[in-house]
């Protein structure tokens, strides 16, 4: 497994979760990925978890902040690489775009920021400190895609062309739609989705695994449920969709 040493401007580089009970959280995804784990306080005495594969930094587990509503479900989310995150949200604003929080300093790791296109659709940005991001990608257990549900798809492919340079590729779809991809020179870092009725606007993030089957069979066993069962015959590589125990949502995807 080759180790990732950076990322470039406009390409998903990161993904965190945020739990209401982090140590579940661990136990959970411990036994989906092989993760192991080391703690850190958080600045309001708390802890979070970073998750390693094979000693490689993947993601973050941390807990909600304090302006989420007890109850709410635990939350995946995804990072684009940016390579001035302060430009770059103020490029959203007059690119239709929503400032949702920062930029924000964290320490010396990098700067934080969070934005929604058209539509919606939370989106984080990272200015690249110290931390570059998933030291694996599109490996066993760390980040291999990412794709957006949105009302709005082609206001969001022409935000996200304007913001980071994305060329974009359309797939026509059996139901007359189409599937996005945004493009960094000729390569395919992530996918917009037209939403269904009453879907809310969000990403979907996808982690590798060796086998799909295998892997939903350890959510089950862990606690979680399957939601879009692995096809058995996929025409182009197994995939499936698992709830945690706490709600988060996460895609499975077959890398090897």
């Amino acid at each position: 497994m080759p180790k990732v040493e950076g990322y470039r401007h406009g390409e998903p580089c990161w993904a965190d979760l945020q739990a209401p009970d982090v140590a579940a959280a661990k136990h959970f995804y411990g036994r989906l990925f092989g993760w192991t784990y080391e703690d850190f306080p958080t600045p309001d005495g708390r802890r979070y978890a970073q998750a390693f594969t094979d000693g490689r930094l993947v993601a973050t587990i941390a807990p909600q902040g304090p302006l989420q509503r007890a109850g709410t479900p635990a939350q995946w989310n995804v990072y684009f690489a940016a390579t001035d995150a302060a430009a770059l949200l103020e490029d959203a604003v007059h690119t239709g775009g929503e400032v949702q929080f920062g930029p924000e300093q964290v320490g010396d790791t990098g700067v934080l920021a969070f934005l929604a296109p058209p539509g919606g659709g939370t989106t984080g940005i990272w200015q690249a400190g110290t931390h570059r991001g998933s030291q694996l990608f599109n490996e066993p257990g760390a980040l291999a895609w990412a794709e957006l549900l949105t009302p709005e798809p082609q206001a969001a492919v022409g935000f996200f062309q304007q913001l980071f340079g994305h060329e974009v590729t359309e797939y026509p779809q059996d139901d007359g739609g189409s599937y996005s991809t945004l493009l960094i020179n000729g390569g395919e870092v992530a996918g917009v989705v037209p939403a269904e009725e009453g879907d809310e606007a969000g990403w979907q993030i996808y982690f590798g695994v060796a086998d799909v089957r295998s892997a939903a069979d350890a959510a089950i066993q862990a606690g979680g449920e399957v939601i879009v069962e692995p096809d058995e015959q996929p025409a182009d590589g197994s995939l499936a969709t698992i709830r945690d125990p706490q709600g988060g949502v996460l895609s499975l995807i077959q890398v090897a």
